[in-house]
């Protein structure tokens, strides 16, 4: 019995395998009735007027993921409290004073390391501005296409990081240590975008230290708030701000329409950022922000 249960419950590796089974029982549960009504929304004929990633036949996607967003969080809140025999707020989810200002701070600072990303690029001639968004496309249009990509980013910054810096870290740190649970749920995290277009050998190293540092910001501060706001800020900014690829993502509407040429192996060629190595100074630059809101925070508790 000791191999299945220690202290009264299941062991972590256990945990974690029937957490998965849940996510995607739940998620595939949730998922169909949400399927199907997109799939009726994709049969309604689309005018011209309104073609863009916001028209009805591009909904897709966000039901789909608004479908595992559902999913994720029912099962990990079920796995917590059943399995895991602890508060779901515990993961790092629990609301205080500081929540807001977290997420908020988190995608300024993401914010803050595309923004490096780009000014540097443009610098050395890697990168070159096309044009922006509102010249090629309705304005009204625009800023819709871009409120429906922040709300599908703050679904994915909210699923990603309950999933991998919430249940799977915390639990392979219970079940191993920190140094193994860390190193383990990072390496899951990239292993996971795989399916993502022009994966590479050097995006799932990118992917892997982007997950270092988000393990980095959980430790720091003690909860998923601020990882979470700085995974909502990274894909915005780099997608939808700047323009580059997210993850090799590259249907998304764009404020800033550019074209990078440099070397592939420092941009990131087609996957974007995160397969090259200008991630290492985003992520110098992201460290260097996170301990400078980390001070100025304890001084406000102080």
């Amino acid at each position: 019995m000791k191999l299945f249960i220690a202290s009264g419950r299941l062991r972590s590796g256990w945990r974690l395998l029937l957490h998965t089974l849940m996510v995607l029982f739940f998620t595939f549960l949730i998922g169909i009735p949400l399927t199907l009504m997109a799939g009726r929304i994709e049969e309604i004929p689309v005018q011209p007027s309104v073609q863009g990633y916001a028209s009805l036949g591009n909904l897709w996607f966000l039901v789909s993921q608004f479908s595992f967003a559902l999913g994720l969080t029912l099962a990990t809140y079920l796995a917590r409290r059943w399995l895991d025999k602890k508060s779901f707020a515990s993961l790092g989810v629990a609301i205080d004073r500081w929540t807001m200002l977290d997420v908020i701070f988190g995608i300024l600072i993401a914010g803050a390391m595309m923004g490096v990303i780009f000014i540097v690029e443009l610098a050395m001639g890697w990168l070159s501005v096309e044009g922006f968004g509102w010249q090629s496309q309705a304005a009204e249009q625009l800023w819709q296409d871009v409120f429906l990509v922040a709300v599908l980013f703050i679904l994915v910054g909210w699923t990603e990081e309950l999933l991998s810096r919430g249940y799977q870290l915390q639990n392979l740190v219970e079940g191993l240590n920190k140094p193994a649970g860390v190193f383990l749920s990072s390496l899951i995290f990239a292993i996971l975008h795989q399916a993502n277009p022009s994966f590479t050998l050097s995006a799932f190293i990118g992917l892997f230290f982007a997950g270092l540092f988000f393990c980095f910001a959980y430790y720091r501060f003690g909860s998923l708030w601020v990882p979470i706001g700085l995974h909502i800020g990274w894909n915005f900014f780099e997608g939808v701000v700047f323009g580059f690829q997210v993850s090799g993502l590259d249907n998304l509407p764009k404020l800033i329409r550019q074209s990078v040429a440099g070397p592939s192996w420092i941009t990131g060629g087609a996957f974007g950022p995160e397969a090259g190595a200008i991630l290492g100074l985003g992520l110098l630059v992201g460290v260097a922000l996170l301990l400078i809101y980390h001070r100025w925070r304890n001084a406000s508790i102080g």
